[in-house]
């Protein structure tokens, strides 16, 4: 995806605390990404690495490429679903 965010690597300027707790936070998150079976919505689930298990009991998602997950972001067609 050559529109993201910080795609050129850089972050923003946070505080270093702030940076530090954001980084242990990714690590301890897992995430999932793909269209939805019933209808061309691309989703994105998002969970903490005890959910893990959880992942495996939601319905599957398709693969999506780089190309159709931003064509869903511009129009509004993604949905973040949190795993528990």
């Amino acid at each position: 995806m050559t529109d993201a965010p910080f795609s050129n690597g850089a972050a923003p300027d946070l505080p270093p605390e702030l940076a530090r707790q954001l980084e242990a936070l990714g690590g301890q998150l897992v995430w999932r990404v793909g269209k939805d079976e019933l209808n061309d919505d691309v989703v994105v689930r998002l969970g903490y690495a005890s959910a893990t298990p959880r992942f495996a009991h939601l319905p599957r998602l398709r693969s999506v490429a780089d190309a159709e997950l931003q064509a869903a972001l511009a129009e509004h067609r993604l949905v973040i679903e949190w795993v528990d």
